[in-house]
């Protein structure tokens, strides 16, 4: 049937040898899709437990969110590109107009962002507003003191020093020859911005030390009762432009002065804080308010430190639906740690008096040191929220122990980036807070300080640096309402500044699909 046995051999060979290689296809295709599937359900649990990953979008966000990845993936893939360019990884100075003709900053700027809960109280409005309905009052004086410090003092009569001359801004700037320059010299002292960061600040120190420098000459300017409201109905005003519906600042509260050099109380401070806030939200029923989180510098001993606390305590009794908590602020390289600071500040817990605490902890790029050991100091004082924590990814049992008690960080990259603890965004630790959905917020810090308004550049550099390429809608909806979440308001009012929110998202879902849905 078959012929010669070496020819019927060879017809069986060959059928074994195609049967074999037809089996090794199908199953090396199995194999194949196997591992395409599996490899889909990692990525997708992966995703599950992301910051955002978690929250259900409906029909009508989906589209919206349709409308967003589209333009992401459009500034994604140029950036990816050999020669591209991607802000989050530059200096924010150097890339804040690129950002702001970006289609995903506008959306962002647009967006319901919630709550700003790590915003500090006199760098919060832009210094523009400082330069025009401050410093061409009759009553402004300036001076440049012999380390080429710039004050400011508004009072009836011309001060005297032995340290600076004392005159008029108007003299000044009349002197000058040029306003617009000697407007522009005076917004170069009253923020670190520059257009060249990389030759104007070689160290965290140099920039540091401008940063207080620019601190110092704001706080001449808004210290004192003719402007010190005013400059936060500006700021808040700012923040509302920005779609913030809700403020925690941290707050000085002083010394305010009066035009006869008469110091005002903290409690007048806060009264003014009350105040304004209060008119503001009247006038704009879409703000749901803000509160004071109040901070002394931490460079100070531990009698003038116990004092303090002992203040924030009083005031937290006579404002309690204002004053929300107590904080330490400066150079944490520099200062002295929490712990150093033990006796006062376990004074409230050892005496059965609650006062919340917002520390910052972890600001800095050590290891090992006292410093990063704020982050324990932190907990184990039981604060409410960490500000920056971006020491947090090298105390992995630390961050456990956040996780559990859910004790969010207030992230402020920008301020991270210009303060020169991290050059690329893609390499700040809350990316990988990110990727595992670690309780956080995103703020601002002191966006006046490098150019910026609100939150909105912060979100966007979040959105596109931290958040990867798939951080999308879900993702800014989970950071906004955790905003929310997160923040020092009692249940009735998280409730109420919740339905607020949501009531604006809802009318921005809407907006987006009437502009951009084909």
């Amino acid at each position: 049937m078959y012929g010669s046995p070496s020819a019927t051999f060879a017809f069986f060979a060959c059928s074994f040898l195609l049967f074999f290689n037809d089996y090794i296809s199908i199953a090396k295709a199995e194999d194949k899709n196997t591992y395409l599937s599996k490899r889909r359900s990692l990525l997708q649990e992966e995703w599950k437990i992301t910051t955002g990953g978690g929250v259900v979008l409906n029909a009508d966000e989906l589209k919206v969110n349709s409308i967003l990845m589209k333009w992401k993936a459009a500034e994604m893939s140029e950036a990816a590109k050999p020669k591209g360019f991607f802000p989050p990884a530059y200096n924010f100075m150097t890339v804040k107009a690129k950002i702001e003709e970006s289609d995903v900053f506008r959306f962002i700027k647009k967006m319901p962002k919630g709550a700003a809960l790590h915003i500090h109280d006199t760098s919060m409005a832009s210094p523009h507003w400082l330069i025009r309905n401050v410093t061409y009052r009759p009553d402004c004086y300036m001076c440049i003191d012999k380390t080429g410090q710039l004050l400011f003092r508004l009072t009836k009569s011309q001060p005297v020093s032995s340290q600076c001359k004392w005159d008029t801004v108007n003299q000044y700037r009349s002197r000058s020859g040029n306003s617009s320059l000697f407007d522009a010299y005076l917004y170069g002292n009253l923020t670190i911005f520059t257009d060249h960061p990389a030759k104007a600040y070689r160290s965290q120190y140099e920039v540091w030390h401008q940063f207080g420098s620019a601190f110092q000459a704001v706080e001449g300017l808004v210290f004192n009762t003719e402007i010190f409201g005013a400059y936060f109905e500006q700021a808040l005003t700012e923040l509302y432009a920005d779609n913030v519906q809700y403020v925690e600042t941290r707050a000085l509260l002083g010394p305010v002065v009066d035009l006869n050099g008469a110091v005002q109380t903290k409690d007048w401070a806060v009264t003014v804080y009350n105040e304004v806030q209060h008119k503001f939200s009247k006038q704009h029923p879409a703000f749901f308010g803000a509160k004071s989180i109040y901070i002394t510098q931490r460079s100070k001993d531990l009698v003038s430190m116990m004092s303090d606390v002992k203040e924030a305590i009083r005031l937290r009794e006579k404002f309690p639906d204002s004053v929300v908590g107590f904080d330490l602020v400066g150079m944490e390289d520099q200062g002295p740690t929490l712990e150093y600071f033990l006796d006062a500040l376990l004074y409230p817990s050892q005496n059965g008096i609650k006062l919340p605490y917002f520390f910052h902890a972890g600001e800095t790029d050590w290891e090992g040191m006292s410093v990063d050991a704020n982050i324990l100091d932190a907990l184990l004082l039981n604060t409410s929220r960490i500000g920056h924590g971006y020491a947090i990814m090298k105390h992995p049992h630390i961050r456990k122990l956040l996780r559990e008690r859910d004790i969010a960080i207030e992230v402020n990259p920008i301020s991270n980036q210009v303060l020169m603890l991290v050059d690329d965004l893609r390499n700040h630790p809350a990316a990988p807070l990110m990727a595992e959905g670690f309780p956080l917020v995103i703020s601002s810090d002191d966006p006046a300080m490098w150019g910026s308004t609100g939150i909105s550049h912060d979100f966007y550099e979040a959105f596109m640096g931290l958040g990867g390429a798939w951080a999308n809608l879900a993702t800014l909806k989970k950071l906004a309402s955790d905003s929310i979440r997160y923040s020092a308001t009692g249940q009735t009012e998280k409730a109420a500044l919740y339905k607020l929110w949501q009531k604006a998202w809802d009318v921005f879902i809407k907006d987006m699909l009437r502009q951009h849905w084909p």
